[in-house]
């Protein structure tokens, strides 16, 4: 079916991680910074070329638009969702994209900066990678994969469908967003205005990947308020905020419990920011289970290490702050299976054995599923994300491409 087919996802790719679109989690706006509408009004002008009449952004950010249905079916609306922010947790700005033709196995030196080298001990899927084409940055800049790949997919396939019209589909939504890096992306979207029925996140790693499950999350934060006197005259009274931050994150457990110590279903407390002075300092943590009860033991956990910590500082005092971040799409999932099933369908039609795997973390589609749109998340072929030695390979971005026009048929040939 693509025997003859012009992919057009690695030069959208290669087009799309030069904007710089790192989102801000500092920033009060939304989006988070302007410079994320560069990529969304790129998009909207490619979609519009196609031939997608109704694409356009709104005043949050969020790009839209429609692949009418051609099949006499009633076919739920689907929609390919991807996310336009890139990490802040490396630079995205003059990102430098190389491609390493026929890759022969081995490291791979990054010639911007020669001490990023990727290597297959530390990047193991390197490995079935050989003879294949290797997109890295030049090692001075994250790639931008995340989630750039998935954006480029689903413009391919959305460009392939609108060329092929005698592949048979229901009524397609795109929707690219700003802000999931930030935990932000679905913050503002109408979803009324979205009206679709079931979605997909192009946003995973290896090929073949469909991923129904992920960690339910919290965040929390300790305020905590000490005494202050001048430090010439502080014997005796004062009881820095600092170091009673400092005591109970030293507190934590050293073996367990931590992102270091854990993997596969464990979850973890993970203190993120210290912010402050030693009169009164914050401590941020991040909470994460795949069993959302877990997120309550945790809790529970971190505060009474923060009671026993206070219980040596009898003047000061603090305040435990629970906010819910999303919970295990898997909640939502199990009770529509068959939408991770077409998914696995899709991925066997791409000549890919299907797996599932557990993220260790979140996706937009965590948030849509509760929102109203059960929402698996797909493999775009993005690894070493949020670093300098972020990489994808040409190869499995096509059958990125390929797994998404395969789902659209799933869905047409399983309606009535």
């Amino acid at each position: 079916m693509f025997k003859d087919y012009k992919y057009t996802c690695v030069d959208r790719f290669l087009k799309y991680v030069q904007v710089d679109t790192q989102s801000d989690p500092n920033s009060e706006t939304y989006p988070s910074t302007e410079k994320q509408k560069d990529l969304g009004r790129i998009l909207v002008a490619e979609l519009l070329e196609m031939g997608i009449k109704d694409a356009h952004m709104d005043e949050f950010g969020y790009v839209f638009g429609t692949i009418e249905s051609n099949t006499s079916k009633q076919v739920p609306v689907i929609c390919f969702c991807s996310h336009m922010d890139t990490s802040p947790d490396s630079s995205g700005e003059n990102v430098k994209p190389i491609i390493h033709k026929n890759y022969a196995g081995g490291n791979i030196t990054l010639p911007g900066d020669e001490t990023q080298v990727l290597t297959p001990d530390i990047h193991a899927e390197l490995k079935n990678q050989i003879g294949n084409d290797i997109i890295t940055s030049d090692g001075t800049t994250l790639l931008g994969a995340d989630n750039k790949a998935g954006v480029a997919e689903i413009m391919d396939a959305a460009n392939y469908l609108i060329a092929h019209p005698e592949i048979k589909h229901g009524k397609i939504r795109i929707l690219f967003t700003p802000d999931e890096e930030v935990g932000r992306g679905v913050e503002k979207l109408d979803m009324v205005k979205l009206g679709a029925d079931y979605g997909y996140t192009m946003d995973g790693d290896k090929a073949g990947c469909v991923e129904d499950e992920t960690f339910s999350a919290d965040s929390v934060t300790i305020k905590i308020n000490g005494v202050i006197t001048h430090p010439g005259s502080a014997y005796g009274k004062m009881e820095n905020a600092i170091k009673i931050a400092g005591d109970i994150i030293a507190a934590l457990p050293k073996d367990s419990l931590s992102p270091e110590t854990t993997k596969g279903l464990e979850g973890f407390i993970h203190p993120v920011s210290v912010k402050g002075g030693a009169e009164y300092t914050e401590v941020k943590f991040i909470i994460r289970d795949f069993i959302t009860a877990g997120l309550t033991e945790k809790e529970n956990t971190l505060k009474n290490i923060t009671d026993k910590v206070l219980s040596a500082y009898k003047n000061s005092s603090y305040e435990f702050m629970i906010e819910e971040s999303y919970r295990n799409m898997n909640e939502v999932l199990k009770t529509v299976p068959f939408v991770t099933e077409y998914a696995f369908e899709a991925v066997k039609r791409a000549g890919l054995t299907p797996f599932k795997k557990s993220v260790r973390g979140g996706t937009d589609g965590s948030k849509l599923s509760f929102m109203g749109l059960p929402c698996p998340n797909v493999f775009a072929g993005e690894h070493g994300i949020h670093s300098k030695q972020e990489w994808c390979s040409v190869q499995d971005m096509q059958k990125a491409v390929e797994t998404i026009v395969h789902l659209c048929m799933v869905w047409e040939e399983r309606a009535s």
